[in-house]
């Protein structure tokens, strides 16, 4: 178990620059995730790739360094911001629209319904995922000891990444015609594989995160 005792400044600025980045990351796989690019064997891939992974990853760095309470401290503020978002979402849906900026009706209620759509598949997605990744993380560490951050955060990666492909991408796609269910299968698999295969490679980055945050404050670790 880890003891967090006598936080400093310096400790809160990096803990709040740690969540700036986790929810920034998020909001930009919520947002910019719409788009798809071509992938491997006629599959598509959602540009949120390039962003969520780093949402797994960096509850796990906080929960290596501050302990589970903290990273699921982060899971909270990550579902606080979601909701707030779909409440402005829908209040910025509802409000009607002025004549000099009626041009962007159309492409504002594709975008944005669909992001809210998409927010709402994020949260169930995010919830179940995120904290099944913070769960499978600790019960790692518990049965293989505070060594191999490595192998503890792939492997709890692995499932966390699965169902949060799984559930985005069914809630998100289901009934709007755009995808079949051999193409959000496809999906699913190519976006679960290679969000894994990011966080792999992500991972150089979170040892260099848990050096800084633990060399630099007063964090005090206890097993």
């Amino acid at each position: 178990m880890q003891i967090l005792t006598n936080l400093t400044e310096r400790d809160y600025t990096k803990i709040l620059i740690c969540l700036t980045l986790y929810i920034t990351s998020l909001f930009a796989a919520n947002t910019l995730g719409i788009k798809t690019m071509p992938f491997l064997f006629g599959t598509h891939l959602s540009v949120a790739v390039f962003s969520f992974p780093i949402v797994f990853i960096m509850t796990d760095v906080i929960g290596e360094v501050y302990g589970k309470k903290m990273a699921n401290n982060f899971v909270i503020a990550g579902i606080l911001s979601i909701l707030v978002f779909l409440f402005y979402s829908f209040i910025s849906g509802i409000a009607p629209w002025a004549k000099n900026s009626s041009w962007a009706t159309e492409s504002f209620d594709i975008i944005f319904g669909l992001s809210a759509r998409f927010s709402i598949a994020s949260i169930a997605a995010f919830i179940i995922a995120e904290y099944q990744d913070v769960i499978s993380f600790f019960f790692l560490k518990r049965k293989i000891g505070d060594s191999k951050f490595w192998l503890r955060s792939n492997l709890s990666n692995v499932w966390s990444q699965f169902f949060d492909s799984a559930i985005f991408i069914l809630i998100a796609f289901v009934g709007t015609g755009r995808y079949s269910w051999h193409d959000m299968f496809l999906m699913i698999v190519a976006w679960w594989i290679y969000k894994v295969f990011m966080g792999f490679l992500f991972t150089p980055l979170s040892y260099l995160g848990i050096h800084v945050l633990r060399n630099y404050g007063n964090v005090k670790a206890e097993s």
